[in-house]
C-alpha cells in the first residue's frame, strides 16, 4: 500500500478503536496500532544525532550486542547509530506504526516479510544495488526490488547426532536419497541397544500444539527440496485450489512413511519440549526440527547435552528423491530501510553490517546470529552454525515457500493429517497422500 493510504487505514484504526472502547470492549482487544508510539513502547523514541540514523529491534536478547555493534560502527566511521530494542510484549508493528502517525519513523526498522510488507509497501527503500545482495541468497525479494536486508539464517533439514552416526558406521554425506536414508535408518534400528537410542528418529507429530512442524515445516520440503530459491513450481501449482504434483508428491509421501516407521512411537502425543530433549540427550539419532533447537541445546537442556557428550551436530538434506542435494533457509526477519529517512547512511551502515572485515563478528559471537552471507568467516557459538555456513556458502540452500501457503492451513488441516497417518489412521503412502491432497483442495476451497 502506498504512504497516504497507509495513513488512512491508521485513521480508521484509531476510530474503530474509539468505538470499540465506547462498546464495552476489553482494554487489550483494541487495535494497538492506534496507540501513540510513546504509549505503546513504554518511552519516548530514542533521539538521533544530526547526521546519524536509528534502528529499531525487535529482539531484547540481542540489544547488547546491537548497541555494541553501534558503538563499534560509530567508532570506524564517525557516524552514530541508535539502537531501540522493543520487547517484553510489545506489539513492534503497532509501535512503528505509531512513529509513522507521529512523523517519528527510524531509519531502519524490523518487518516479518510477506507478512508486513503490504502495510510497507511504497515506504521502504529499494536495496537491489548494494553489495551485500550479490553475497546472500536470504534478501527479501519483492515485486522487482529488494526491500530487506537479512540479519541471520534458519534451517530445515534433518538434523543428526554425529557421533551416533559415527558410532554406527554411517556417514551422513552418503545418505543422498531414499534408499540411502532407508539403509541408515535401519541399520541405527538394529544397533539401538548399543547405542542407547529410544528410536531412530525424533518425528513429532502431535497436532494440538506441534501441527507447524508436520504441517508446514515437514510439508515445506515438498514444496522446496532439491530446488533454486526461486523456483516456485510446486507451491504456484499449490496455490491453485490446493494441487499436489503427483510425480513428485509420491517419493516425499513414502518419506512420511519412512518416518513413521522408525521415529519414537511417542511423537503423536509428545511435546516439542519432549522430542527436543530427546534429541539433546542421544536419544533420537535424527530429529525432525530445525536449527533452531541449538538454543535449546546449549541452554534450557545445556546439562542433558552435556551428559550425551556434546555431540556435533549436522543437518543432510530431506532427499525424498535421489540427488536432493540442499537444505531450507530463510531470514526469520529482515531489515527495512525508510525511504524518507537517512537512506545513504542507513545503507551504507548495512553495508557495513554484511561485511566480514565490519559488523559480521559481532553480528556472530555478541548476538548469536548465524549469518547469511556466503563471504562470512565468523561463526555464532550455536551446534547448527558451522553446517549452516557450508551449505549457504556453497550454495545448497532452498528456499521455504511454505510461508505462501492459505493462512492457518498448517493449524486447521494439513498437521491433523499428518497426526492421523502417524497413528495408523491410513493403510499407505498412497492414502495418506489422496487425503492430504483432499483436505488442502477442501482448504483452499472454502
Amino acid at each position: 500500500m502506498k504512504k497516504k493510504n497507509l495513513a488512512i487505514v491508521l485513521a480508521a484504526a484509531t476510530a474503530l478503536s474509539v468505538l470499540l472502547s465506547g462498546c464495552g470492549e476489553a482494554a487489550g482487544t483494541a487495535p494497538a496500532e492506534s496507540a501513540p508510539a510513546a504509549e505503546a513502547s513504554g518511552e519516548a523514541p530514542a533521539a538521533t544525532p544530526e547526521g546519524g540514523i536509528r534502528l529499531v529491534n525487535n529482539k531484547v536478547e540481542v540489544d547488547n550486542g546491537l548497541k555494541k555493534l553501534a558503538a563499534k560502527y560509530e567508532e570506524e566511521t564517525g557516524v552514530p547509530v541508535v539502537i531501540e530494542s522493543l520487547g517484553g510484549g510489545i506489539d513492534t508493528q503497532a509501535t512503528l506504526k505509531g512513529y509513522y502517525q507521529a512523523g517519528d519513523m527510524p531509519d531502519i526498522f524490523v518487518f516479518e516479510g510477506d507478512i508486513h510488507y503490504p502495510t510497507w509497501e511504497g515506504l521502504l527503500a529499494d536495496l537491489s544495488g548494494e553489495p551485500w545482495v550479490d553475497d546472500t541468497e536470504a534478501e527479501y525479494v519483492r515485486d522487482g526490488g529488494v526491500y530487506g536486508f537479512p540479519t541471520t539464517t534458519e534451517a530445515i533439514g534433518l538434523a543428526y547426532n554425529a557421533d551416533i552416526l559415527s558410532k554406527a558406521g554411517i556417514d551422513p554425506k552418503s545418505i543422498t536419497g531414499p534408499e540411502s536414508m532407508k539403509a541408515a535408518f535401519e541399520k541405527l534400528d538394529s544397533m539401538k541397544d548399543e547405542l542407547g537410542l529410544t528410536s531412530v528418529l525424533g518425528y513429532y507429530t502431535e497436532s494440538s500444539q506441534l501441527w507447524w512442524s508436520p504441517g508446514q515445516h515437514i510439508f515445506g520440503t515438498y514444496f522446496d527440496e532439491g530446488l533454486a530459491r526461486d523456483d516456485t513450481t510446486y507451491i504456484d501449482l499449490f496455490s491453485d485450489g490446493g494441487k499436489l504434483d503427483e510425480e513428485r508428491a509420491k517419493p516425499w509421501a513414502e518419506m512420511v512413511t519412512l518416518f513413521n516407521q522408525y521415529t519414537d512411537p511417542k511423537g503423536v502425543s509428545g511435546t516439542y519440549d519432549d522430542q527436543v530433549l530427546g534429541f539433546a540427550s542421544g536419544k533420537y539419532a535424527f530429529v525432525t526440527q530445525g536449527s533452531w533447537i541449538g538454543a535449546s541445546l546449549t541452554d534450557q537442556y545445556a546439562s542433558e547435552y552435556e551428559a550425551a557428550g556434546k555431540f556435533e551436530i549436522g543437518m543432510i538434506p530431506y532427499a525424498f528423491i535421489e540427488g536432493q542435494d540442499t537444505i531450507l533457509t530463510n531470514s526469520p526477519n529482515w531489515w527495512g530501510v525508510y525511504k524518507d529517512g537517512n537512506v545513504e547512511a542507513a545503507k551504507a551502515f548495512l553495508a557495513w553490517c554484511a561485511s566480514n572485515d565490519g559488523g559480521q563478528e559481532i553480528l556472530a559471537t555478541d548476538c548469536g546470529f548465524i549469518s547469511p552471507y556466503a563471504s562470512n568467516t565468523h561463526a555464532a557459538d550455536d551446534p547448527f552454525a558451522k553446517t549452516i555456513a557450508d551449505y549457504t556458502a556453497a550454495g545448497k540452500t532452498s528456499s521455504w515457500h511454505w510461508l505462501s501457503m492459505k493462512e492457518g492451513i498448517g493449524q486447521n488441516a494439513t498437521g491433523v493429517v499428518f497426526q492421523d497417518y502417524a497413528m495408523g489412521s491410513f493403510p499407505d503412502a498412497d492414502t495418506f497422500l489422496k487425503t492430504l491432497e483432499q483436505v488442502c483442495e477442501n482448504y483452499y476451497a472454502n
